[in-house]
């Protein structure tokens, strides 16, 4: 018996746009766009010096940061 897959739909994620589908096992796989990049909202030049989000995670960013670690 053949089973479809069944898209999400495209999912605007700021940084890009994806489309998500779970396979017959139940893994759940995501194809996302290069664009518009994640320098949509910093310099190329200093990418990577503080933590960006996108907008609809910024009321999580407390939440977010205190569970990353520092990098050595």
């Amino acid at each position: 018996m053949r089973q479809e897959l069944t898209p999400s739909g495209e999912v605007e994620r700021y940084y890009f746009r994806s489309l998500y589908f779970r396979e017959p096992g139940g893994n759940l796989f995501e194809i996302a766009s290069d664009t518009p990049g994640f320098a949509v909202d910093e310099p190329f030049e200093t990418m990577g010096e503080a933590l960006s989000l996108p907008p609809f995670l910024e009321s999580r960013r407390a939440q977010i940061e205190a569970g990353l670690k520092p990098l050595d």
